[in-house]
């Protein structure tokens, strides 16, 4: 790794590339085809307004009309096809993702639209290969910037201008194929009519690198598999985390400006991707300025959700509306549309006017450690309760049972009062559970493919619990992460840790569970872990009319006549 170019006042670190030749992907040859049904060209050369060359594959329907263009922009490669979701297996041994063979075609990218079916659908579908990956020319340079953002503007307008085009464009994708979506609507580029991203990062400080300061595994492993395929140097954001432990001028770099996006956009996130995507893609949805802005919240497994033939036929509606002008049902969406889940695969439908939903009430629990529950009353006693901050520690579990039905929804904010002996700071890792009437495991799909999850977690490294004050809310504390406050000996410190979103139905008799540990909950995820901690001696928790330590949640009653969320197959 080398030092250059400057990013936010950072002197940049970057990773050599692999040739794509390594994975079997020879240099470009441009070829046009017919098949399926579409015209096919690939390697098509398009030359950026720096006169750089990026590489596209273009499919488009057999017909003489202009039709609109979709764009996915990732670094995964334009080339992959097939079924690309089989080498993922769920904590059953299934593989796939829950994405059915039958969903996508060969012609499907990872993370993409399936060309087949929108060319069917009366669109072209352009897979792009960015500045510096693969084959295609330049340096890729910085990872989620400007740059990229005029590259992708670049390509829009071309497609925007081809002979073939109705002059409109879209642009739909997951993960990295959402986050450039809004980088490049952030520019306004002309012929851009329309976005649907689904789980995409917005504040890449807190959703990716770091979960309340403690630093995260994933973008190691993210750098070393996910970005490697390249002629050129490719920003080593893992590595620029060892440089940039707080919140500076780096990170706020990789923060598009969500408020200047205008365009109408489909946004779709998941409960289930708690650690990655979830926070990320509901406060992006919040900022944006588009005035035709749509927000679909599911529980399920976020690949499996993108390809099912109901969201597909939502997506069409929302891209026929915006790229076709065609008057269909979509101005009579609702702005909001949420699945309440009740356990795994088992939802239910609410549609608040906003998000948050207005009609949220805030409800606080008393932390009791002595009883080992959560109250709506305060204990009387103080109490403490201590464990070894050790990777094997139980930490503490604590129960409240629902004595009606209520829906909790959105983020929550968990109060502790915590002191550590023999070290000066400690990481804690938060995870809200749900029991059924009978004491049982209710357990929800998590990180992309598992089925044995929790409801929602939180992350709070205790010397980064300094709040803005400013932009914290009753249910949601906002670490401003630009100091470290280390524990004195014997300290007894308060400290919020943010829970993320989440909405999930609790019937009468129901317990949720708050489960406080040293240590990442849910090990099984292996992407989503932390193991650089800095966990020494042993934690203790103080609750009691001295050291008042609360969970606040936001609740509503459930809708008596509220629909089950519909099967993916419809």
């Amino acid at each position: 790794m080398s030092a250059a170019g400057i990013a936010g006042g950072a002197a940049l670190r970057f990773q050599v590339g692999v040739s794509p030749a390594q994975d079997g992907v020879p240099e470009p040859v441009p070829s046009v085809s017919e098949a399926d049904g579409m015209r096919i060209e690939r390697n098509r050369a398009v030359t950026l307004s720096d006169g750089v060359d990026v590489y596209v594959d273009l499919f488009r329907p057999l017909t003489d009309e202009r039709v609109p263009a979709l764009i996915a922009w990732g670094p995964y490669g334009k080339h992959n096809g097939g079924n690309v979701y089989a080498q993922f297996r769920d904590d059953s041994g299934r593989t796939g993702g829950g994405v059915r063979p039958e969903w996508i075609s060969s012609y499907t990218t990872f993370e993409g639209p399936d060309p087949l079916r929108w060319c069917e659908a009366g669109y072209a579908v352009i897979n792009v290969d960015p500045r510096g990956f693969w084959w295609s020319g330049g340096d890729f340079g910085t990872v989620w910037d400007r740059q990229e953002a005029r590259d992708c503007a670049d390509v829009i307008g071309w497609a925007a201008a081809e002979e073939w085009s109705n002059g409109k464009v879209g642009m739909s994708g997951v993960s990295y194929l959402a986050v450039s979506q809004w980088w490049a609507a952030s520019l306004r580029p002309p012929g851009l009519a329309a976005i649907n991203p689904c789980e995409g990062l917005s504040d890449v400080y807190r959703e990716f690198a770091f979960h309340g300061g403690i630093p995260s595994d994933f973008p190691s492993f993210w750098q070393r598999h996910r970005l490697k395929y390249s002629r050129s140097k490719v920003e080593a954001l893992a590595d620029m985390m060892d440089d940039h432990r707080l919140d500076d001028a780096y990170w706020e770099s990789k923060r598009p400006d969500l408020g200047g996006i205008e365009v109408p956009a489909y946004v779709i996130a998941s409960w289930s991707d708690q650690g990655l995507h979830t926070r990320g893609t509901i406060a992006a949805f919040e900022q944006l300025g588009s005035q035709d802005k749509y927000l679909e919240v599911h529980g399920r497994k976020k690949w499996e959700y993108f390809h099912a033939p109901s969201t597909v036929a939502r997506q069409q509606a929302f891209f026929d509306r915006f790229l076709k002008g065609i008057d269909n049902d979509v101005s009579s969406w609702p702005r909001v549309r949420l699945e309440v889940r009740r356990r795994c695969y088992d939802g239910v439908e609410r549609r608040p006017a906003t998000w948050p939903p207005p009609e949220t009430a805030p409800r606080v629990l008393h932390l009791d450690v002595d009883a080992l529950a959560l109250s709506g009353e305060p204990p009387a006693a103080d109490a403490r309760v201590s464990y070894p901050a050790t990777e094997d520690a139980d930490g503490v579990l604590l129960r409240h049972r629902f004595d009606r039905a209520v829906d909790v929804i959105g983020p929550m904010r968990l109060r502790l009062w915590v002191e550590v002996q023999d070290a000066d700071d400690m990481d804690l890792f938060v995870a809200i559970g749900k029991l059924d009437v009978d004491g049982a495991e209710v357990t929800l799909p998590y990180a992309n493919v598992l089925e044995r999850g929790p409801v929602a977690l939180g992350w709070l490294r205790v010397s980064h619990r300094a709040l803005d004050e400013t932009r914290s809310t009753s249910l949601q504390p906002w670490h401003a992460h630009r100091t470290e406050q280390p524990l004195a000996p014997g300290e007894m410190a308060a400290a919020d840790v943010e829970i993320w979103p989440s909405a999930t139905r609790f019937e009468r008799g129901e317990q949720l569970t708050l489960r406080i540990v040293p240590h990442d909950p849910y090990p099984d995820a292996a992407m989503w872990r932390h193991t650089r901690l800095v966990n020494a001696g042993t934690h203790v928790l103080h609750t009691g009319p001295s050291h008042p330590s609360t969970l606040t949640l936001g609740v509503l009653s459930p809708e008596p006549d509220a629909r089950t969320w519909e099967s993916p197959d419809v």
